[in-house]
């Protein structure tokens, strides 16, 4: 079935995810653009493509005639190399990608020479964080609550607490509030509950797809344990 998607990832040192939906909505109804489905990335640092299986799955399974739109071009991927990779995938299936920042269709009949801007500044910014001492800015160093990062989102998605979260991992209160808080996850629950109305609760989760790099961790962690 042919669908219209939006795609919003979060990671430490991108923009929001509200900021990510404003743009990429404000685009859609300036173009008279339907969006049926949305798909939410979201890791706690800036994982290689390699790395980001159910992403792969995901452009694997676009079909003919199928739309993504992107607030901006980086949001796919900040390396020149991976964006080609993601790019050629979906020329392949023939999908059209709008870079809503740009307002930019990128399908088979768009000119590589407009695209090869777009990828020599990512290269040229890449080059300028290679340069920087320590730790690139917005980085996050590893976390042990980085294994229940879906289920964290899965609980305040739910509506329960900070404190109940807690209890429910046996881990202290306030270690799970600062990551929280680093990690930015409210953000991605505010967006997620921003399509939740009150006449229909269950409309907009029907339509989001979530993408956690951490879950294949947490399966293999619960049948170690098992």
């Amino acid at each position: 079935m042919v669908y219209s998607y939006s795609y919003r990832r979060q990671i430490p040192g991108f923009p929001s995810l509200a900021v990510q939906q404003h743009e990429i909505l404000s685009f859609a109804m300036g173009q008279g653009m339907k969006i049926d489905k949305e798909v939410v990335e979201y890791a706690t640092k800036n994982l290689p493509i390699d790395e980001r299986k159910e992403f792969e799955d995901f452009l694997r399974s676009m079909v003919d005639g199928n739309t993504v739109i992107v607030s901006t071009l980086s949001v796919l991927s900040d390396k020149a190399e991976e964006l080609l990779k993601v790019i050629n995938c979906i020329l392949t299936h023939r999908v059209d990608l709008w870079v809503a920042s740009e307002s930019m269709l990128i399908n088979r009949d768009t000119s590589m020479v407009n695209i090869f801007p777009l990828l020599n500044s990512l290269r040229e910014e890449n080059k300028e964080k290679s340069t920087q001492i320590g730790r690139p800015k917005g980085s996050k160093s590893n976390s042990k609550f980085d294994i229940y990062h879906a289920e964290i989102v899965r609980f305040l998605a739910e509506g329960m607490s900070v404190s109940a979260i807690a209890r429910e991992l046996e881990v202290s209160r306030s270690s799970l509030k600062d990551y929280i808080e680093s990690r930015n996850i409210k953000d991605l629950v505010e967006g997620i509950g921003a399509h939740v109305t009150k006449d229909d609760t269950q409309r907009g989760m029907d339509n989001i797809v979530l993408i956690c790099p951490f879950e294949e961790e947490n399966r293999l962690n619960e049948k170690r344990a098992s």
